[in-house]
């Protein structure tokens, strides 16, 4: 049977200032560098080395070297004869190193994240971190085993559906070996790890009666199919892999429908770098995520713009999250990058595909931001919507248009449903452009889906404002952004999705307008995720059901105005607003309350409503500071505009 053996400890990595270091891995060298701005981060080669005994092998095993994030193109020696190489940052590849190994071995792997016009992405608002920033492992497994190189999927394919008026499952397992003998033993296991469904075929299809679905956030029910592969007797290699059983579809009057009933999407999407961290994250960090995800009520998230780590799917299948899975063709289409698209493409399905969350796979996000040859980014666009639909015809395809992308745009028609970028109220003024944006598109079309791909505000906790307006980067601004785009969602019921963008800030060297370089700080949590921005809680009374009060402007401490508005944000039907201990007002409402606060010296408020509460404490100053006005300049923990 197979065994795994992690590698990830002592290493040595030599980087652009030619200096070897000891190091462990995940590993990025632009953690700090693609962090702070002025688009200057280190892009080119670097090398990462390791020596390990040659593990104790019977005749009949091989060994496979795996890893599963190296960005964005690797070259792999094993004792200076060349492994593999590898164009693509954000997905698994391994290889058989059997007849490359000596007693004593060094693996050296040549990483390069260099300007290039062949491998995706080269031009996004985001930072591409060059290192190993996953795991990698060496994988002893028998000769004769489950397909182990075919763009490094699982070997084990498993597509399952309701039937029977969603009473029973239909489960279709294949499996691919590299042997021509033997024999497949198929086991289907409940949560529990009770057999439920059984079979000895290669490719079979298994009946599940009383079956439990896999039905989003409330009950994401989880099976696991196991594939034992026996020659002349002897159980040689095993494989197994949860799925979950569930159907969805998208009418364009009505929106997403899970398991035959109305299931609207509303969520957030994800880049997965933190702060002076940057790609090289643990499962930790992962875990912290999804709590937070989970909190803010959100039921699906877009994973931009890359193949997220499979820890992260996993989370996502064991917790009901609904997902847009998507490939970096962003931004610029290349003429050479046609092949890396593909490649892409197949890695992210043939990786992905058990996973019950994933529902959509992406082609391309802003790819007409920056297009000279429209007529061959058109025809690459059919190629993966063809491409998609033949490795996978139970999910559908999407793509994220640009804002200045038309609504009547070739490339907004090619997938089955599509989404649009668009900050309409930030970028641009006028929030109600939201409404008559939509509108006139489901007006126009309507029989195409519609979701919102990418929507948001940027907003730094150190800055504020008593008047908040468009481009201040406050957290009142952001505040007025968010609880406008979501009543307008409410009365758009059509949508498809919406996603928010984006669930955390995150990295962007290239930027420098406004705020901090280096940074989009359209997150409602910050880089590090230490603070929940305001707006984090409208969501969360929008789309939780954990009862909460929130008091908004909390680091607004100082305030000129002799009288102040307070915002309490909360799911429940009444709050009551205390200062100094004295009752100002009790209202009943929905979602926002707001509270005119007489400002007199120093004020403790006090949100109530029944058993749950919420503290925070303002206080009124006789004139701003000067360096308030510094709009983004400032330290200070007040802005006054």
């Amino acid at each position: 049977m197979r065994k795994i053996v992690n590698i990830n400890q002592g290493w040595r990595f030599t980087g652009p200032d030619g200096k070897t270091i000891p190091t462990d891995l995940p590993h990025t060298w632009n953690n700090i560098d693609g962090q702070d701005g002025g688009n200057d981060y280190w892009r080119g080669a670097c090398v990462y080395e390791k020596t390990f005994a040659k593990p104790a092998l019977d005749p009949d095993q091989r060994l496979y070297l795996e890893f599963q994030g190296v960005n964005a193109s690797a070259k792999v020696e094993l004792n200076g004869k060349e492994v593999g190489a590898h164009d693509g940052g954000y997905s698994t590849f391994r290889w058989d190193v059997t007849d490359f190994l000596q007693a004593e071995n060094t693996l050296t792997v040549h990483v390069d994240n260099s300007r290039n016009d062949r491998v995706y992405p080269q031009k996004a608002d985001f930072t591409f971190y060059g290192g190993i920033y996953r795991d990698v492992s060496l994988i002893t497994v028998n000769k004769r085993h489950f397909d182990m190189d075919h763009f490094s999927g699982p070997g084990i394919k498993v597509t399952a559906k309701p039937t029977e008026n969603y009473t029973q499952g239909e489960v279709v397992v294949d499996t691919w070996r590299n042997c021509d003998g033997g024999q497949v033993h198929i086991s289907i296991q409940d949560a529990d790890g009770k057999e439920v469904a059984a079979a000895d075929l290669p490719s079979v299809k298994l009946s599940l009666p009383n079956v439990r679905l896999w039905d989003g956030v409330k009950s994401p029910y989880l099976y696991t199919a196991t594939a034992t592969l026996t020659v002349d007797g002897k159980e040689v290699d095993q494989v197994s892999t949860r799925f979950g059983i569930r159907d969805f579809f998208v009418d364009p009057s009505e929106g997403f429908f899970l398991n035959g009933r109305s299931y609207p999407l509303h969520g957030v999407s994800r880049h997965q770098d933190w702060k002076g961290i940057g790609n090289a994250i643990t499962r930790e960090h992962h875990d912290t995520d999804m709590a937070m995800i989970r909190e803010v009520g959100a039921n699906t998230i877009r994973l931009a713009h890359y193949q997220h780590d499979q820890y992260f799917y996993d989370l996502c299948d064991q917790y009901g999250m609904v997902v847009w899975a998507e490939i970096p063709y962003i931004s610029e289409h290349m003429p050479h990058g046609r092949d890396n698209t593909i490649s892409q493409a197949k890695e992210l399905v043939v990786q992905n595909y058990n996973h019950p969350c994933i529902v959509v796979w992406g082609v391309s996000n802003e790819i007409t931001i920056s297009t000279k040859d429209k007529a061959d980014m058109l025809d690459n666009h059919r190629v993966l919507n063809d491409l998609y639909h033949e490795l996978d015809p139970t999910r559908l395809t999407t793509l994220a248009c640009y804002a200045m992308c038309g609504p009547f745009n070739k490339s907004a028609h090619i997938t089955d449903v599509v989404s649009w970028n668009l900050y309409l109220g930030w970028y641009v003024p006028g929030l109600f452009l939201n409404d008559l944006w939509m509108g006139f598109f489901h007006l126009r079309y309507p029989k195409r889906p519609l979701g919102y791909s990418e929507y948001g505000c940027e907003a730094m906790p150190n800055l504020h404002s008593s008047n908040p307006r468009r481009g201040d980067h406050t957290e009142e601004y952001q505040c007025v952004y968010n609880e406008y785009m979501l009543n307008c969602f409410a009365k758009h019921p059509y949508l498809w999705a919406t996603h928010l963008w984006n669930m955390f800030d995150f990295a962007a060297d290239a930027r420098d307008q406004g705020g901090e370089p280096g940074m989009n700080h359209k997150g409602i949590v910050t880089f590090d995720r230490k603070t929940k921005k305001d707006s984090f809680y409208i969501y969360k009374a929008w789309w939780s059901d954990e009862p909460f009060v929130h008091i908004c402007g909390r680091r607004y401490v100082d305030r000129p105005e002799s009288v102040t508005t307070v915002k309490v944000y909360s799911n429940q039907k009444k709050v009551a607003l205390y200062a100094n201990g004295k009752l100002l007002e009790e209202k009943s409402g929905d979602k926002v309350f707001t509270f005119q606060v007489p400002l007199a010296g120093d004020v403790e408020l006090k949100a109530v409503s029944g058993q749950l509460t919420d503290q925070c404490a303002i206080r009124h100053v006789d004139a701003p500071n000067p360096a308030y006005k510094l709009q983004g300049k400032s330290s200070n923990s007040a802005n006054w505009v």
